[in-house]
């Protein structure tokens, strides 16, 4: 049994009496530990799989399930536990609380963790033991990427979402990003999951699945992934 299995999952939305297919019958595996890429222009259903993955949204047919757990047939408390403990989430624009520093930020989400690390460490570990007490204003865009990493990781999970997490980053910040995720993965052995419109890296991954309209086009395995210095885009 694969750590993360989508099986023939679909999500429809209405919008009067049209109905829209955002995920269309969606089937792949991921294994414990992979870096993946879920690839896609906007539209393809990257976001929903993300969102439903981590508990976010529900599918309405089909079977998703993490390390053996049914999510979409979890209870709502299940599902806030699964949530709280088990995923973390990093996203496009950082979602940082502004009146806190850097370390209250992590330490916000340390303090809902059962096994959660140690805030000031985690924040070491990412390159910000200088930009503790700053709050997210005075920080760089990559600077607050950063934190949110850290916020995500000081939860301790065992899957790291991430949706576009250069998305609002320059080229040489971007990598620095795409950098700490790889090493992440490869340094803890916590199941990285990335969407991103950016087939050029697809290089970096273990896995790459690709979406068009809903819909799985392609799954690769990667047996030799290369570092982010490597690539260019």
């Amino acid at each position: 049994m694969s750590f993360i299995e989508f099986e023939s999952v679909y999500k429809r939305y209405t919008a009067g009496e049209i109905i829209i297919p955002a995920v269309d019958g969606v089937s792949f595996e991921i294994e414990e530990g992979e870096f993946c890429l879920i690839v896609g222009a906007s539209g393809a259903g990257k976001s929903t799989v993300l969102n439903m993955l981590g508990g976010m949204d529900s599918c309405d047919d089909g079977k998703i399930r993490v390390a053996g757990r049914l999510i979409n047939n979890l209870s709502k408390n299940d599902l806030i536990n699964y949530r709280r403990y088990d995923v973390g989430f990093v996203f496009q624009f950082y979602n940082l609380v502004p009146n806190l520093t850097a370390l209250e930020n992590v330490e916000l989400a340390s303090q809902i963790s059962k096994k959660a690390l140690n805030p000031r460490k985690v924040l070491e570990k990412v390159g910000l033991r200088e930009r503790m007490d700053n709050f997210p204003s005075q920080l760089s865009g990559g600077e607050q990427q950063r934190v949110s990493i850290a916020r995500a990781l000081a939860k301790n999970p065992k899957l790291l979402l991430c949706d576009e997490p250069t998305g609002a980053l320059d080229y040489r910040t971007g990598k620095q990003i795409l950098r700490l995720l790889q090493r992440t993965c490869r340094e803890t052995g916590t199941t990285v999951v990335v969407i991103t419109h950016n087939q050029a890296l697809a290089g970096m991954a273990d896995r790459i699945i690709t979406m068009r309209s809903g819909r799985v086009i392609q799954i690769a395995v990667n047996d030799h992934p290369v570092s982010v210095d490597l690539l260019e885009w």
